[in-house]
């Protein structure tokens, strides 16, 4: 699966808008709509970002597996 049917399938399933995740990645709406749009390319720091808001694994988010493994939170 493309990542960015990933993402942006995520952020609908828990009822996100681009706006807020925009916002999260310090974009605007527009600039997170160009990621999941293929316009414009996912950047690592915001991959990390988007990894830990969700709490899934970055290889998940970008399709490199499909078992959504939860982050490991403990230190």
């Amino acid at each position: 699966m493309d990542y960015r049917t990933r993402i942006r399938d995520i952020r609908e399933d828990r009822d996100y808008t681009q706006a807020q995740i925009g916002k999260l990645l310090n974009k605007s709406q527009q600039g997170y709509n160009h990621i999941e749009d293929g316009r414009a390319e996912l950047k690592i720091d915001d991959l990390v970002i988007l990894s830990r808001y969700y709490n899934l694994s970055a290889d998940y988010l970008i399709g490199l597996t499909d078992e959504p493994r939860q982050l490991n939170t403990k230190k």
